[in-house]
């Protein structure tokens, strides 16, 4: 293996160590193996490093825990320290709340493509599922199994075709689906010169669409967007969102709307810090 990983996988996590464990227990049971894992930690306190060191000491790829203190919500700037701390050329990112499927990287690697960024999705679990699931259900992969899935309570929606959707028709799907290919901060990948270009992440922006505005300025550039999700595949544990308020929801679409009329590149407020 190489001094650097051929792909570096950015985690985002803040004070959920029960999930992250099980996210975590995803990639150790990946089968693509080149990789990283950096852990960009929003001021978690000391239950998700002892998490993170324990799960470190049994694995072959290095784990990289990027802290910073907690003072509300920070996301944008710990995932710009882990940009910095990332080794690869190529980077997915992804949360501490969405368990991989074993596939997961495999397919992100596939579809890589210079001058091209990938837009995933998830599949969100509600409550019952997402506590239900335990190592053994992530090692043999019973947690993707649909028939599995509707056991536990699962309902019917067109969305579960993510589960069973192989070649053709996971070709056909992700053409098909009105979603846009987008950088969601669950389930997306691109080129670390690339998000570098464009400074990463605005870290004037909190929770709402922080991730989609990097997305946009990655498509200003000229940096085109390839829709995978059908084919990288995801499921998303549920939790509440007590970080979520509408003056950053709005204050984030303000600054999205300044980005698209301007087809901004760059901000100021990223990881080379340009303004005072």
């Amino acid at each position: 293996m190489r001094d650097s990983p051929e792909i570096s996988v950015i985690i985002s996590t803040y004070n959920a160590p029960d999930w992250l464990s099980k996210t975590l227990e995803g990639y150790r049971v990946q089968e693509f193996k080149d990789f990283e894992l950096v852990i960009a930690d929003d001021g978690s306190e000391v239950e998700t490093k002892d998490l993170i060191a324990e799960f470190a000491s049994r694995v072959e790829f290095t784990v990289t825990h990027v802290w910073h203190e907690d003072h509300g919500f920070q996301k944008t700037k710990i995932l710009n320290k882990a940009i910095l701390a990332s080794r690869a050329d190529y980077l997915l990112m992804s949360d501490g709340d969405c368990i991989p499927r074993s596939d997961f990287l495999e397919v992100h690697m596939r579809y890589r493509e210079p001058g091209y960024f990938l837009s995933g999705g998830y599949h969100k679990l509600p409550m019952s599922i997402s506590e239900s699931i335990d190592f053994s259900d992530i090692q043999e992969q019973r947690c993707f199994d649909l028939g599995w899935l509707k056991k536990k309570g699962m309902k019917s929606s067109v969305k579960n075709l993510k589960f069973n959707a192989r070649g053709f028709t996971q070709k056909l799907l992700n053409a098909l689906t009105p979603a846009k290919a987008s950088w969601n901060g669950h389930n997306a990948s691109g080129w670390k010169s690339d998000i570098l270009k464009i400074n990463g992440f605005d870290e004037r922006m909190q929770y709402g669409g922080e991730d989609r505005e990097l997305g946009e300025r990655l498509i200003n550039l000229g940096i085109k967007s390839k829709q995978i999700r059908y084919s990288a595949i995801c499921i998303h544990l549920d939790h509440e969102r007590g970080y979520k308020n509408e003056e950053s929801i709005e204050k984030n679409l303000a600054i999205r709307k300044i980005t698209k009329k301007e087809r901004k590149t760059w901000t100021d407020f990223g990881v080379e810090k340009t303004t005072e």
